[in-house]
Formats: C-alpha cells, sequence, structure tokens
C-alpha cells in the first residue's frame, strides 16, 4: 500500500506485519498547521466558485421560467408541473370538522382539524412512529398501519362517553391525505405512485394507485371515513398559507428537500387542455422544481465538488437544483472542500483524519452552528472537529470553515431565490408584490437563510425584490390537507368538475 496522503497511515511489511507511520518534521512539538495566509488565499479561490453574481442569477430566472413553461405545456418533462386538482384559494368560509393523514418520513400523523373561518382553525393530533420494516413491508400492510393509527385516533378525539362515534347515520368525515411521493393524478381523490423516495420502498405499491389501496384499509377497519384528496404536502403549504394570509401567492419547500406550489391559470396548462375545465379556472401546481437543469446541466453554476456528489448519489444527474440548496447535501459539499485541502497537504497535517473521510458525515447541521458561533476563539467550531472528527484547528483554520460554511450557505439561498424570482417573474407578482409562505429545515433554522432570500431577489430585481417576502408557512401537510378535503367536499357537493 502506498503511504497514506495524510500524513500518517500503515505501511504493510515483506514479513506481513503492519506498521503504523506519522510524517512529522524534525523535533516539532506542534502540529504543523496552515498560517493565517495560506487560509485567506485559499478562501479567495472558493470565493470565486462559490459566489452568484446578479447578472447570473438573472439569467438562472430566465432559463427557469422556461422550463416552467415546458412542464405546463407537455406532460413527462423534467421539472414535471404536477396538477394537483386544487382548484383555486380557500374563501376563508370554509367550516367543520375535517381529518389529515400526514405519511413522512419518520412519522405518521394524524390530525382532526376544526376550520372556524376567517383563518382560524383549532388542530389535534397525534404521531406513530413508524418502523423501518415498515417502510419496507409489503405496501397494503403500510396503508393497513395507517388505518389502525386513525381508529385508535377517532376513537379516543371522535366518540362521546358511551364510545359512540358523534356522527349522523350514513355521515363520514372527510379526509386529505398528505402523500409526499411523486404521484401522477387524473383527478384529486386517485394518485398512481410512480417512485418511493425518502427511504421508503414498499413492495407491490409503485405503479397502483395509493388512494384506493388506502380505501381499502379503510374498509377493512370499519372506518366511517371518506377519502376526499390526496396531496402533496407543498400544496398544502400553499392552500394553509393562504388561508391565513390571503397575500400569499407562493409556496416552497427548503429542508432536506426542496420544492413550491402556486396557482396558474387553466388557460396555461395546455397538458390538460383534454378534461374539459373552463379556462377561467385556476388550479394549484405542484412544481417539484429540485429537478431543475438535471442531466444538461447547462444553467445551474456547478463545482467540482457539486459534480462528485451529485456522481456519487443513489440518483446521478437528477434532481440538480436540489442538491445545490437541500439540507441533505450542504454539509457534504463542505466536507469534500476540506478532503481536498487534507489531500493537498494544507489542514491537519500529522493528524488522523479518517473520521472525515466518510460520506455525509459532516452534518448541515454543523455549518449552521458553525456561521453562528458568536465567541472570538470559534469555540464552537473547536467543539465540532475535536469532538465528531478528533482533530486539532488552529484559530485562522476555524475562520476559514466558518467563511466557507458562510459561502455554501448563501449560495444555496441565492439559489433559492431564483425559483422564487421564475415564478413572480412568470406570474407578474412583482409589482403589487406578495407573500410566499416559506418552510422546511434550511428556512426555519439556518441563521440567516431566510435574509439572504430577501437579499438575493432584491439582486434580481432591483428594490422591487422587498415587494417579495417570504415568511413562516402555516403547516401545509395537517391544516393544509384538512382545508383541502373542506374545499373538494364544497366543489363536488356543488357539482363543480366532479369528474377530477
Amino acid at each position: 500500500m502506498v503511504a497514506s496522503r495524510r500524513g500518517s497511515g500503515s505501511i504493510v511489511l515483506p514479513s506481513g506485519q503492519t506498521m503504523a507511520i506519522h510524517t512529522r518534521t524534525h523535533d516539532e512539538d506542534e502540529l504543523p498547521h496552515a498560517t493565517k495566509k495560506t487560509m485567506a488565499d485559499h478562501l479567495r479561490k472558493y470565493e470565486s466558485l462559490f459566489t452568484l453574481t446578479p447578472q447570473r442569477m438573472r439569467m438562472i430566472v430566465e432559463a427557469f421560467k422556461d422550463t416552467l413553461e415546458l412542464g405546463l405545456q407537455k406532460p413527462e418533462q423534467i421539472v414535471p408541473m404536477i396538477p394537483t386538482f386544487v382548484f383555486g384559494w380557500p374563501s376563508g368560509h370554509e367550516v367543520g370538522d375535517f381529518l389529515a393523514l400526514d405519511l413522512g418520513g419518520t412519522n405518521l400523523r394524524v390530525c382532526l382539524v376544526t376550520l372556524q373561518g376567517e383563518g382560524k382553525f383549532e388542530i389535534t393530533q397525534a404521531k406513530y412512529r413508524l418502523t423501518e420494516e415498515q417502510k419496507q413491508d409489503d405496501g397494503q400492510k403500510l396503508f393497513d398501519f395507517c388505518a389502525e393509527c386513525l381508529k385508535t385516533f377517532v376513537d379516543t378525539n371522535l366518540t362521546d362517553e358511551s364510545g359512540a362515534l358523534s356522527l349522523k347515520p350514513g355521515e363520514t368525515l372527510p379526509l386529505g391525505f398528505t402523500f409526499s411521493y411523486p404521484c401522477s393524478q387524473e383527478k384529486i381523490d386517485h394518485g398512481v405512485l410512480i417512485r418511493w423516495t425518502k427511504g421508503f420502498g414498499a413492495g407491490d405499491t409503485e405503479g397502483r394507485d395509493v388512494a384506493a389501496m388506502f380505501r381499502q384499509s379503510l374498509e377493512t377497519y370499519k372506518l366511517p371515513i371518506t377519502l376526499t384528496a390526496l396531496i402533496n404536502d407543498t400544496t398544502g403549504t400553499l392552500i394553509a398559507s393562504h388561508y391565513v394570509n390571503p397575500r400569499t401567492k407562493i409556496a416552497v419547500i427548503f429542508g432536506t428537500g426542496c420544492n413550491a406550489a402556486y396557482m396558474e391559470k387553466m388557460s396555461n396548462i395546455d397538458k390538460i387542455k383534454n378534461l374539459g375545465i373552463n379556462d377561467d379556472a385556476e388550479m394549484a401546481i405542484n412544481c417539484e422544481w429540485g429537478a431543475f437543469d438535471s442531466f444538461q446541466h447547462e444553467h445551474l453554476p456547478r463545482t467540482k465538488y457539486d459534480t462528485i456528489v451529485d456522481e456519487t448519489s443513489n440518483k446521478p444527474g437528477e434532481q440538480a437544483f436540489e442538491k445545490l440548496i437541500s439540507g441533505r447535501y450542504l454539509g457534504e459539499i463542505l466536507r469534500l472542500v476540506i478532503c481536498e485541502l487534507i489531500d493537498e497537504g494544507v489542514l491537519f497535517l500529522g493528524q488522523e483524519t479518517y473520521k472525515l473521510e466518510t460520506p455525509y458525515v459532516f452534518e448541515t447541521a454543523f455549518l449552521s452552528l458553525m456561521e453562528s458561533d458568536p465567541t472570538d476563539e470559534l469555540l464552537m467550531i473547536i467543539g465540532i472537529f475535536t469532538h465528531f472528527f478528533a482533530v486539532e484547528t488552529t484559530l485562522a483554520e476555524r475562520q476559514f470553515f466558518k467563511a466557507l460554511a458562510k459561502l455554501i450557505g448563501r449560495r444555496a439561498a441565492r439559489l433559492s431565490s431564483c425559483g422564487i424570482a421564475a415564478i413572480v417573474s412568470k406570474m407578474g407578482y412583482l409589482d403589487e408584490g406578495c407573500a410566499v409562505g416559506a418552510d422546511g429545515s434550511l428556512y426555519n433554522k439556518y441563521p440567516g437563510f431566510a435574509d439572504r432570500v430577501h437579499e438575493g431577489l432584491q439582486d434580481i430585481f432591483g428594490d422591487k425584490g422587498k415587494n417579495i417576502v417570504t415568511y413562516h408557512a402555516e403547516d401545509g401537510s395537517g391544516v393544509g390537507s384538512a382545508i383541502i378535503a373542506a374545499m373538494t367536499k364544497i366543489r363536488k357537493d356543488a357539482g363543480l368538475y366532479a369528474h377530477v
């Protein structure tokens, strides 16, 4: 074996014994460290790699707009622009009890939402843990578990003293099912699963109508519940946020994944003209925009680190936009830069760095901690590197890591603002302004993310960019799902587009 480039390693001797080696300079008590000057030189290189100019951002916005248009015109495009069959905005007069079920990546959440009108609601909810076995087991069993949890919830929250359900004879409770996995829908209460994501692999489910499978489970448990709407969490976020704040025109998610939804005029959705829906009607569109610039990679400013993240991912070439901005990948981008500097002999000479060599070991949460470290000595960063990776750092190195985290976090926020700007520009919202309901761990927890998105919007649009304001969205997968169930029930009862 070749001696490691890391300043330490092992050599197998002809006798078969292994000899550990540590490369150290003569008579040096201190470990060799990069000086302040070398770190500053390196930082300049990364600044040019990770910085987005306003001009480049405007070019991305134009390409993004074209991609959104294409997805509306033709089916099966890279950014699929999925019609949700959620017609128009909530009126604010929706009232009554509605159930919501949210099948997330780690939990199953059941909510009882009482809509009180005028943007007010009450919510009662329970969470049920999903095991890894359930996520990989048979699909019908997974939906049976959902129905079983619903039964427990209904028995606990919707029965009187005698244990009887407080429903009139023949009455059922409408339910909105938040199923945030790629589905093709031809009507609001059906959905064929295209593929599982988020670590699910339940067999015998892809290519099938998950709504029909879930109805079968409801029947098995004899539940007086009608599955009224199958929705995506981003669509739910759009509707819930507008219900509470009617200035909301767009919803975005910036977390482990990224997505957006907005309300489109039917006259612009060429690919579903055959459904015979009035051109004046409006329908929410689930963009699934994480796929922007996938495969061709023509528009986004990818560095070699982004290319490595992409090529070593479970879906190379896909989800190009998501890989630059999602919380799942930012820590990995930073780790790849650090590993390159270790290889070049700039960082951690003479120290064991194997703990840094495992992909995805550097969490995005570390970036937000590093960026927000308020101490002069950057003690938080000392803690991260000694506790998790067993390496010592100098102040110059720590300042470099903090600056690098900032560059990667800022690029993610500025690219996110390009996506928002594309919808704003396409829909002509700039002059009148609008609110954008935003959710997800990056938006909610990463320090300064929202401010950088706003700064990016002003770099793209100039002063008018201040008219576009993001805020913490309402709960889309619970409250939003229930409101959509209410809107759909009202629409179907009125006989409006009852075929979808």
